[in-house]
């Protein structure tokens, strides 16, 4: 071929083949929506099950199986399938188990979005949701005997109030009535804690939070058997549901601190937890660190999370939205699990979706604040809730 004119140029003068034997030491970012090969006959090889490598993003790709393996190591499950955001994997999840005439048990403190999320889209094509509390196994037990569910889904550490959920045992009453469990393990992450471990059939995570761990990726994973994730992932190829590469890396990096930072999140919030309890402006704290628990055995140490609920005393929907306004350090955002510290108001945000009459009787009163604690000095935080309360009982 003879010299190429200035426009192939420009197109093709920075292509390259491999860099054997160079290995990078951190795991590459690979951007490329698709793959080329010098025999067609393995290109047709990857057509016939993607798992022989890549052809094209939707259907894989180096760096989001880099995210993949790493978490299905951390969790010890077979496989894992990651997701542009947590809620695809809540949807992923439901979409599997969720078949018309089916019915779905849901623990009622759970994020709002995710009872949204079978509310307005998974009634519509006939799935029941009958809402239970995950931590009265009595009342789960009932309800799976009486509506013989397909799945019941519940969270480790529960959102906003932070119960504590006896996995075991509800996979014991799950796969006794013929559904799957499907855990949410955001609040916890497999550092804390291994729900497949305890029974699970699915595990899941808004990698969003924690795992990700600064603010800056949306993303989810599910984690489960073989069979489970390749039915789940043949369906997310299908619809599109994959997420970036470089999302993913960005996931990745976050994991390999993963460690560090839980034990100073779990820390920080038991300190946070204890002060809150001496303070007689606070009527109650949820944290699962704080008393003695008979589920310790389903964590993997002492730690808890960064995650925790009090409730001020008297306090109003607006003296609640004073306290917002006063925070400092803390920044009022929808989101937790970052290394800075941020606050919100769950009737006002993660639950204002739901009659009022609806949060009371799980619990959540308007006087609720949610806290993710971040790995700041632990000082400084208490120093600006302190100011933060007080300006919201003014």
């Amino acid at each position: 071929m003879g010299a190429q004119k200035l426009a192939t140029i420009a197109v093709h003068a920075a292509d390259y083949g491999s860099i054997a034997p160079a290995i990078p030491t951190v795991p590459p970012l690979h951007v490329a929506t698709a793959f080329t090969f010098e025999d067609y006959a393995d290109l047709d090889k990857v057509f016939d099950d993607p798992r022989e490598g890549y052809a094209y993003a939707r259907f894989g790709n180096p760096t989001v199986r880099s995210l993949e393996a790493m978490m299905a190591a951390l969790e010890g499950a077979e496989a894992s399938i990651a997701y542009p955001s947590g809620m695809a994997a809540v949807d992923g999840v439901f979409a599997l188990y969720g078949t018309p005439g089916s019915h779905v048990l849901i623990s009622r403190d759970v994020y709002g979005a995710t009872l949204s999320l079978m509310r307005q889209q998974y009634a519509q094509i006939g799935v029941t949701l009958h809402t239970v509390d995950a931590t009265d196994l009595d009342d789960v037990r009932a309800q799976a005997e009486a509506y013989k569910p397909t799945l019941i889904h519940a969270e480790v550490i529960s959102n906003p109030l932070m119960k504590v959920s006896d996995i075991a045992a509800l996979a014991e009453i799950a796969h006794a009535n013929g559904a799957a469990l499907s855990v949410d393990n955001t609040f916890g992450t497999p550092i804390l804690t291994q729900p497949l471990a305890h029974g699970a059939d699915v595990v899941l995570h808004s990698t969003t939070k924690f795992i990700g761990g600064h603010g800056d990726v949306l993303g989810g994973v599910v984690s489960g058997s073989l069979d489970v994730i390749t039915k789940m992932r043949d369906r997310a190829r299908t619809n599109g549901s994959v997420p970036g590469p470089f999302d993913a890396w960005l996931t990745v990096r976050g994991i390999h601190t993963l460690h560090l930072r839980m034990k100073a999140h779990s820390a920080n919030a038991l300190a946070v937890a204890k002060w809150l309890q001496a303070d007689d402006r606070i009527d109650a704290v949820h944290y699962p660190g704080l008393e003695p628990e008979h589920l310790a055995s389903q964590f993997l140490s002492d730690d808890r999370g960064g995650l925790l609920s009090f409730e001020i005393r008297g306090a109003t929907l607006e003296s609640c939205g004073r306290y917002l306004e006063a925070v400092s350090l803390l920044k009022p955002a929808t989101t937790l699990g970052d290394v800075s510290s941020v606050t919100l108001h769950p009737a006002r945000s993660s639950h204002r979706g739901f009659t009022v009459a609806e949060r009371a009787d799980w619990g959540i009163r308007d006087n609720l604040v949610r806290i993710s604690v971040g790995i700041e000095d632990v000082d400084d935080i208490i120093a600006d809730l302190d100011q933060a309360i007080s300006a919201a009982i003014v």
